[in-house]
């Protein structure tokens, strides 16, 4: 809070919850460090033409398993290709994959949440039973078994990979949604004759978005496991595709002749999942205030 004198009054400006967040959240090393480690490897997937070494298609007999060198940093798989030049674009493909598959849940989720929360009666028990049907399955087992049923590939992995978050994210809205269509400012909106339609984008959404918030920031961790999961397994990115998870499933039979072309794009997941998470966790203490230190 901060006090400015004007015409001898002391006028008191409050900082937003929004600030107090974003203050919050840049006094964190964790943060920041979580927060650079993903900006790093965005840049990665977006500039993997540029920085990429070498072609990730490009096969060589003769270069096959060789050790990580100067003239490959990661050495090179079975079929003489770069290591460094297939995680770099991995990177591109498993993050994509990863950032559309949250982007499906939340879409979907938070529609299907707002609606059976703010309608309520039997149509928010018919919407939320449909949910716990999902819940219901473990969320990479859905994948699996959608995927098995669509066919192998980057987009079913994607639509399999974002069904099997909506659930997280539709019983979140609804909890939320009722809690605020409760409060007195949405009781005085109806009041005056504002339609349901402004109600909900103007007054109930915006009181939903930090937690979305940080279930997408959480959830894509788990997002970028379940689609590497289902191409180790072969239900998702095709040969030659590079992929991290299918890049591992290649590495896993020459652990130990050549473990490096499984041991980085492993640490590649690691990083990236582990970055997320911590930074899922720095974004719920800064948006709420009972965890703020």
């Amino acid at each position: 809070m901060t006090a400015q004198p004007e015409n001898g009054v002391s006028r008191v400006r409050s900082a937003s919850p929004t600030s107090i967040a974003l203050r919050h959240l840049v006094r964190s090393r964790v943060a920041l460090a979580s927060l650079a480690i993903l900006l790093f490897f965005i840049l990665l997937a977006v500039l993997a033409g540029v920085v990429a070494p070498q072609d990730p298609y490009l096969t060589s007999v003769t270069e096959g398993l060789l050790p990580p060198s100067r003239t490959h940093l990661m050495g090179t798989d079975l079929l003489g290709r770069d290591v460094l030049s297939r995680v770099i674009y991995g990177a591109r493909v498993s993050m994509m994959i990863g950032f559309l598959s949250v982007g499906v849940s939340a879409l979907v989720g938070v529609l299907w949440g707002v609606t059976a929360g703010y309608i309520g009666g039997r149509v928010d028990d018919i919407m939320m039973r449909i949910i716990d049907m999902l819940m219901a399955f473990p969320g990479l087992l859905l994948a699996m078994t959608i995927v098995a049923l669509l066919g192998p590939g980057i987009r079913n992995v994607m639509i399999a990979v974002g069904i099997g978050g909506i659930a997280s994210f539709a019983r979140l809205v609804r909890g939320s949604v009722l809690s605020a269509k409760q409060e007195m400012y949405v009781d005085a909106a109806r009041c005056v004759g504002v339609k349901d339609q402004r109600i909900v984008l103007r007054h109930i959404l915006p009181n939903c978005l930090a937690p979305v918030l940080v279930l997408a920031s959480m959830s894509y961790g788990w997002a970028l496991l379940s689609s590497a999961g289902l191409s180790f397994i072969g239900l998702g990115a095709q040969p030659p595709t590079p992929e991290w998870g299918a890049m591992l499933n290649d590495g896993r039979a020459l652990l130990w002749d050549a473990p490096w072309t499984a041991i980085f794009p492993g640490l590649s997941i690691l990083v990236v999942v582990l970055a997320t998470n911590l930074l899922g966790d720095a974004l719920r203490d800064a948006l709420d205030p009972r965890l703020r230190i």
